[in-house]
């Protein structure tokens, strides 16, 4: 069952928080949630900068949270919300997790625009992308306070 634009909203917003808890807490403005059966499993802040880890981005840590909190690396049935669309390496991620749902609020523009290299490293891996992704629903719902990351983001002192 695919859960309403309004779980949907409350979930985001949830994940933008986090993304801009991020940023307070010295990291990069992005943030994530597992949720499964209406139940967040695992939530996630960037910890790229902080954690010294190219590879601990927020969905990233979201999952690997759902996993042990689940008690299997098997996450079907659960949906990644997160407040960016997630990168190549994140998608990937949530694929392997068998994630039914991902669901985003700012787009790879957006964190192109807030200097992130997303849009350059999508279209890079285009190909590969548009041949893989047959399994996973990918959507966009867009709400108000989509750019409050970025604009936690632009404010940081020595970003």
């Amino acid at each position: 069952m695919t859960p309403g634009r309004e779980t949907d909203e409350r979930f985001l917003r949830m994940a933008i928080e986090l993304a801009v808890r991020s940023v307070r807490q010295g990291d990069c403005p992005f943030g994530a949630l597992v949720v499964l059966d209406g139940e967040v499993l695992g939530t996630g802040c960037n910890q790229v900068l902080t954690g010294r880890d190219p590879t601990a981005h927020a969905e990233v840590v979201a999952i690997r949270a759902a996993a042990l909190a689940h008690g299997s690396h098997d996450l079907s049935g659960a949906v990644v919300y997160s407040s960016c669309e997630p990168c190549p390496m994140c998608l990937t991620a949530c694929y392997w997790s068998h994630a039914d749902r991902v669901v985003f609020a700012a787009t790879r523009r957006h964190s192109t625009a807030a200097g992130f290299e997303d849009a350059r490293l999508y279209d890079d891996l285009a190909a590969l992308a548009d041949d893989h992704l047959d399994r996973l629903r990918v959507a966009r719902v867009p709400v108000d306070e989509e750019q409050a990351p970025f604009k936690a983001w632009a404010t940081r002192p020595g970003r």
